[in-house]
Order: C-alpha cells, then structure tokens, then sequence
C-alpha cells in the first residue's frame, strides 16, 4: 500500500478522534458560555482538524483525488468504533447497517 494513502488513513481516524473530544465537550455544562468553546477538548480537537488539513494537502498532492472520498467515508466507521470503546454507546441495528451501506459503497466505488 502507498504510504501516502496510509497518511489520508491517519488523517481521518485522528479526524474521527477529535470529533469524540467535540462530542465530549458538548456533553458537560459549563458556568459561563465562552468556556463551551474556550476548553482544552474543543482546542485540542480544532488543532487536529487543522493539522489533519495540512497532512491531507500534503498527502493529495502523492496520491490521486478519486481515493479522497473513498478513504474520507472511513471516518464514520471509526467515529462508530471510538464512540464504542471511548463513550460506551451502543452499536444499534440502524448504526450497524449504515455502516454496512457505507463499506459496500466503498467496496463497490474500488472495483470500477
């Protein structure tokens, strides 16, 4: 496998950690309303989106776009592992099937 694509891998499970760190944030109260967005989960996750951004752009320019969409779609996958493993949540029936949908549509993307 290319090691660039392992990068765009990289970038969106780190994409897929730091929607956790939102979502973990959303989920507390704060006395004041700044302190919503002004905590280190919501700076920390920010920073990985802007550094998942400069690995992307770095990683495009190696490998085509058309495995762009298909290797972004993975980020659903690992938001549902991490929310499992991270946040307790349950797999539900619904979440088990989207993500069945959404690796068949790879699946079928990669062979045409």
């Amino acid at each position: 496998m290319n090691k660039y694509l392992i990068l765009l891998f990289a970038g969106t499970f780190f994409s897929a950690f730091s929607q956790l760190l939102l979502k973990q944030s959303a989920n507390k109260t704060y006395k004041k309303a700044i302190y919503e967005f002004l905590n280190w989960r919501v700076i920390v996750a920010y920073g990985i989106f802007a550094g998942v951004l400069l690995l992307n752009m770095f990683a495009f320019t190696k490998v085509d776009m058309k495995y762009g969409a298909v290797i972004d779609t993975f980020s659903y996958v690992f938001v549902m592992v991490l929310s499992y493993f991270v946040l307790k949540e349950k797999f539900t029936k619904g979440k088990l099937f989207g993500n069945l949908l959404i690796m068949t549509g790879v699946f079928i993307y990669t062979l045409g």
